[in-house]
């Protein structure tokens, strides 16, 4: 070492001898001697490509920190897009993209699109694709800022305009999953922002200024249902959806819908644009409409959108909120009596999915809206759904019978299970006398929620005597109009308004069909068809000065609980015939089991050896158990 290290100065004495010789400011230049770079001599780098290295220097410093593995599974992703690999863009998308989310950006933001830019060869496509995915993810885990907003905003307009103005059907497979989130988060980002922005009294400066710039072309109304209406039409899901139940061949309905309704990424995006559609009008308030919208749909377990359980929920769920918003709880009863069945049978598969909070959110609500059609329309329930409704909102479900004294259970539950309603009209950004004017005013800002829960309560309180009146009722067969009066401490007349108001509540617009009770089957026709029938298990006419009531009992259905508990009996018993025997042995030592005790007299032994050596069960099984006795 002490050698190198002598060498090594002896060489650079060795340079100091050579460079005795040189001119060093003939060899180096007077740098900074001659005012060759003066600020008055030299021309001013330009400040947008100043701007411009710093940007890429930025980006090269952030790619560096990219995990390896992240950025094997973006070129991985990349190449099964690509190949249109519906099964590695599947594995990817539900669980790769989950896993390194919880792993490294649970608390923060994925990768931009323009650093992991060269990882995909600079795919404008792939790029668009990742963005959706990267501002969900904003939007799920973190706090979306303006600059979020509007970029999500462009994102979805430049996913959407290729899609729809491309020239033919762009040649991409997406998983339905996929296609129903694109759909799905599409609605919730508009409604997150018009939600955001009826709210101008906590806005700073900047964002008054960028919304009064722009913001009342983002995400608008118009814009979002032209989207969802445009890719209807583009994709002419509702003459497959007709073609299909009129029984038409392959080759009519491609005539019928054209190129772009035979790829299934086009037929999947127009049948979850409709979901969609029905979503975007309950929460514009305009029920009608979204129960119209879904004329072509049938809500039975045979439709594409069972195929993705979150869009399943999704569509019972706005369908049964829509029926209790134009009274007819017995059809809103219907609807969440068998999501949730349904949903209670599924419960294990549910857990495997990576929605699985969400659902069970959706469920949550469901509970809460049944317990008010219950409240409102008591009819015969289904047991497993009405103690489930009971040890969850068990102090709500009683005190909705009870009158006035319910209406703040009623509004607590409505509240809580009704979606956030938006506002079609946001706020004057752009006039700022008409801004300032609404910032300065006193009056409290009413969402829209509230304001349906107005209408909804007015309706609640009309009918607020009748659980009071139903429980006089059915304690008589025939009672006196003045005494019927005086267990209710009101006039005769006011009595008789009761009972016409309670006459009128009975009776509903129901869809019936072919379904039976608790069947999946829905009822021909459209959602808003039906007929008046009574829901109420309680009838009565007036008679001069007396009340007859008729109360119609419906005996216990026992056959279901039957089927129930044989198959469970069943299933014990094969069970136990596949278990192995527990050995024993006896005084001898030797091992007993069947056939090695002694036998009865006049055994068989023949038959003893056919029931050892009788298969054991684990083919077909039958529902009835074993076999009959002769």
């Amino acid at each position: 070492m002490s050698q190198q290290r002598m060498a090594l100065w002896a060489a650079e004495a060795d340079l100091d001898e050579d460079l005795q010789d040189v001119d060093l400011s003939l060899a180096m230049g007077s740098y900074g001697q001659n005012e060759l770079y003066d600020d008055a001599q030299q021309p001013q780098l330009d400040e947008s490509a100043l701007l411009t290295m710093q940007q890429h220097m930025a980006q090269q410093a952030a790619f560096s920190q990219i995990p390896d593995v992240v950025k094997r599974f973006i070129v991985h992703f990349h190449q099964a897009v690509l190949d249109n690999n519906l099964a590695e863009i599947t594995v990817a998308y539900e669980s790769g993209w989950n896993r390194l989310t919880e792993k490294y950006y649970a608390k923060t933001e994925w990768p931009e699109a323009e650093i992991i830019a060269p990882l995909v060869n600079d795919d404008q496509i792939f790029l668009i694709l990742y963005r959706e995915l990267y501002y969900r993810h904003v939007y799920s885990r973190l706090q979306p800022n303006i600059d979020d907003r509007f970029h999500s905003y462009e994102n979805s307009c430049e996913l959407f305009n290729y899609l729809l103005n491309s020239d033919g059907p762009v040649p991409i497979s997406l998983p339905e999953q996929w296609l129903w989130d694109i759909i799905d988060e599409f609605i919730y980002q508009y409604q997150s922002f018009s939600i955001w922005r009826s709210k101008p009294r906590t806005k700073t400066d900047d964002e008054l200024g960028l919304l009064a710039d722009g913001g009342a072309q983002v995400w608008s109304s118009y814009s979002v249902l032209n989207v969802l209406y445009s890719l209807i039409q583009k994709s002419r899901i509702n003459e497959y959806i007709v073609a299909t139940q009129e029984g038409k061949s392959e080759e009519e309905i491609s005539e019928i819908v054209g190129e772009y309704g035979t790829k299934p990424l086009y037929r999947m995006l127009g049948y979850f644009s409709i979901i969609g559609l029905l979503r975007v009008h309950v929460l514009l308030g305009d029920f009608t409409l979204a129960l119209k919208v879904m004329d072509n749909v049938e809500l039975n377990q045979k439709s594409p959108f069972t195929r993705v359980t979150a869009c399943h929920v999704a569509t019972y769920y706005y369908v049964g909120f829509c029926y209790i918003m134009l009274r007819r709880y017995h059809d809103a009863i219907r609807t969440f009596v068998t999501i949730l069945n349904f949903m209670l049978r599924m419960r294990q598969y549910h857990t495997r999915s990576y929605q699985y909070d969400q659902i069970n959110k959706t469920a949550d609500r469901m509970y809460a809206l049944f317990a008010i059609c219950h409240a409102l329309s008591p009819t015969r329930l289904d047991d497993n759904i009405l103690n489930i409704v009971k040890e969850k909102y068990g102090e709500q479900f009683a005190k909705m019978s009870k009158g006035d004294e319910g209406l703040p259970a009623f509004e607590e539950l409505f509240l809580y299970a009704c979606p956030k309603f938006i506002s079609a009209n946001p706020p004057p950004y752009d006039d700022p006398e008409a801004l300032s004017a609404l910032l300065e005013s006193d009056q409290p800002h009413v969402d829209p929620a509230h304001r349906h829960l107005a209408l909804f309560l007015a309706d609640v309180q009309a009918q607020s005597p009748i659980p009071t009146l139903r429980s006089f009722l059915k304690l008589y067969t025939s009672l006196d109009a003045s005494k019927l009066a005086n267990f209710l401490d009101v006039g005769e007349e006011e009595m008789v308004c009761q009972l016409m108001m309670m006459k009128q509540a009975s009776r509903s617009i129901s869809r019936i069909g072919s379904d039976k009770e608790g069947g999946d089957k829905s009822a021909k026709g459209g959602l808003l068809d039906g007929q008046m029938i009574v829901t109420s298990d309680l009838n009565f006419v007036i008679d001069d000065n007396m009340v007859h009531i008729a109360e119609s009992t419906v005996g216990r259905r026992y056959a279901g609980w039957f089927i129930r508990n044989t198959e469970h009996a069943q299933r014990v018993l094969d069970a136990l015939r596949a278990s192995p025997l527990p050995s024993s042995k006896g005084a001898g030592g030797a091992a007993t089991g069947p056939g090695s005790g002694p036998k009865p007299k006049g055994g068989n032994d023949s038959t003893d050896v056919q029931r050892n050596n009788a298969p054991r069960p684990g083919g077909q099984k039958v529902a009835w158990g074993g076999v009959k006795a002769a």
